[in-house]
């Protein structure tokens, strides 16, 4: 288990100090996380990639010469924000432009696209890459369902060696989408990790056998098998990933056995004697292979192994020299260069607010109530919704609502200091959100807020039909953004039924506070429905069986919060 440790909540951010510290020569740190400590060459097209925590060397630790220009670092198993992967991005280039790459996961998607499209508009030539190497996580038919995996590496490796070639930013991105078409990767488990400061692992293996089809965010493999020796091991892995050779491909590979963080070096050279010979009997020849821990899983027993077919272009970047605080090969020349941090990359100033009105002060009020009760609620349920998402997830939803709400209530706070009414104390609310809890109820909340805030506006005291158009206007910005629809066991389905029987309530002349509160057990009734999907999108999607008979924890943290609203609101009857 990870047993050391100061604040759990703060685990990723003392990790980073700690690494910046150690890596000086290599890395400095920017807002949102680490870039080259040498200046970015004029027009140079550079690769910032990113995620969650808990997968050291990934990502922070492939940032340098042959490598990653900038990495952007999330909480444990959490996407970082569309706000931190900007931050990075922001600083890395010098004109040639900039490829954001992640693993296939829908917070880093989201957050990720967001970033490019701000980017964009601050004149920035930006892209976005997911990738897609999981074989066990979608069928062939479905690979941009895939998740990105040890894969990863792979990919950012040869996009990376790419752009320090000299490529144009089409080039690299080309590069990237080559490699991403060109890898496979299949894992296994034998048993769970263990988040900082838990005393249980997400998921347990049960003894004797081993799970297939592990993801890289403490997810549990799809399906159980009869624990083998390492040389069986060998064969099923072989056998899974050369089954998916791209066509046309070469006899020349690149491949990795990874170990996911606490399977030691020597089982892993066991593994990899059958592996070489399985893959030589096979007419491959493998070039340059890594054997060891290249992207983990905080202390998940495992490991998956990696194919890239290649091409003379892609075993040129696969061989290049690189010089990273955890990875290196060859001779890089030496860069001097310290790099001077362009202010573009510090934070925000804070804006002046937008005239408001007393009575929308008022309001404005109230919601920073509504924020500090919802702060207590979720650190009071984090557990609980760690244990219900860990069941086919990560495990991560509680912490992000606790650092969410936090921030939110911080912000808010701050924003009545400043006069802010109803809409921008909404709006800041929720940018802190997305920005401090990533992932993508971090950025789903973020975006309702603001739609919410942005109907309610900074005049006035809305009356009950603004109220429930506001809250639809909250349920559109999340299904715009998250592109999930009823029946995928998302939060959708707590909050469509719940805004469903407001709207309904105010159509029959009631008060939206007594429609909010009624509808709480329509939320409530909801969200306990979930237990009975299968999940279409998110981590949870490759083990939809395991999922069902849980609810999903987003709409339990959904009905949580809208419970916490009405219970103020009734309070707050009472007392006048």
């Amino acid at each position: 288990m990870t047993r050391l440790f100061n604040d759990p909540s703060t685990f990723a951010e003392d990790m980073l100090e700690g690494f910046l510290d150690a890596h000086s020569r290599y890395v400095v740190g920017v807002p949102g996380g680490v870039v080259r400590a040498t200046e970015t060459p004029k027009g140079k097209a550079t690769v910032v990639v990113g995620g969650g925590s808990g997968h050291y060397p990934a990502f922070c630790g492939v940032v340098g010469s042959g490598f990653a220009d900038g990495a952007v670092v999330g909480n444990i198993f959490t996407s970082p924000s569309a706000e931190d992967a900007a931050s990075v991005a922001r600083a890395v280039d010098n004109g040639g432009g900039v490829l954001l790459t992640t693993g296939n996961y829908a917070g880093d998607v989201m957050n990720f696209g967001l970033a490019v499209l701000k980017l964009q508009s601050e004149g920035i030539d930006a892209r976005y890459l997911a990738v897609t190497d999981d074989i066990a996580s979608a069928p062939t038919d479905q690979i941009a369902k895939r998740r990105g995996i040890a894969g990863d590496f792979t990919v950012f490796r040869c996009a990376s060696a790419a752009a320090d070639a000299g490529y144009d930013l089409d080039g690299v991105e080309r590069v990237g989408i080559a490699s991403n078409d060109a890898t496979r990767t299949l894992g296994v488990a034998f048993d769970g990790c263990t988040m900082p400061g838990a005393s249980d692992p997400l998921f347990i293996v049960e003894k004797g056998t081993m799970g297939l089809g592990l993801g890289i965010h403490g997810e549990p493999g799809v399906s159980s098998h009869e624990m083998a020796t390492a040389a069986a091991l060998a064969d099923l892995l072989v056998d899974g990933v050369l089954e998916e050779a791209p066509e046309g491909s070469s006899n020349r590979i690149a491949v990795i056995l990874n170990g996911l963080g606490r399977t030691k070096y020597e089982e892993l050279f066991v593994v990899w004697r059958t592996v070489a010979t399985r893959l030589k009997a096979a007419g491959y020849t493998v070039v340059d292979p890594e054997v060891g821990e290249l992207v983990t899983s905080l202390d998940m027993a495992g490991c998956s192994l990696t194919v890239m077919w290649l091409d003379d272009e892609l075993e040129k970047f696969w061989t290049a020299p690189a010089d990273t605080p955890a990875y290196r090969k060859g001779v890089v020349p030496a860069d001097t260069k310290e790099r001077r941090l362009a202010a573009s990359v510090a934070a925000d100033a804070v804006d002046e607010m937008p005239e408001s009105d007393a009575d929308s002060r008022d309001c404005a009020g109230f919601i920073t109530k509504s924020l500090d009760a919802l702060a207590e609620r979720m650190a009071s349920a984090e557990d609980e919704l760690g244990r219900i998402d860990a069941v086919a997830g990560d495990g991560d939803h509680g912490r992000g609502m606790v650092k969410g709400t936090a921030a939110a209530r911080v912000a808010a706070s701050d924003a009545v200091g400043r006069d802010g009414g109803t809409g921008s104390v909404l709006a800041t609310a929720g940018a802190a959100w997305a920005a401090k809890a990533g992932g993508t109820s971090g950025v789903l909340w973020g975006a309702a807020l603001a739609a919410i805030g942005n109907r309610l506006g900074n005049k006035g005291t809305p009356d009950d039909a603004v109220v429930a158009e506001a809250l639809r206007a909250g349920y559109d910005a999340l299904t715009e953004l998250g592109g999930a629809s009823l029946g995928d066991k998302t939060m959708l389905d707590a909050l469509d039924p719940f805004v469903g029987a407001v709207e309904d309530a105010v159509r029959s002349g009631e008060d939206w506070r007594s429609a909010w509160i009624d509808a709480v057990a329509v939320a409530q009734k909801a969200a306990e429905a979930t237990a009975g999907l299968r999940p279409k999108v998110g981590r949870a999607r490759p083990l939809a069986e395991r999922s069902v008979g849980t609810p999903d924890a987003g709409a339990v943290s959904l009905a949580m919060c809208v419970a916490t609203v009405a219970e103020l609101l009734t309070t707050q009857g009472a007392e006048s």
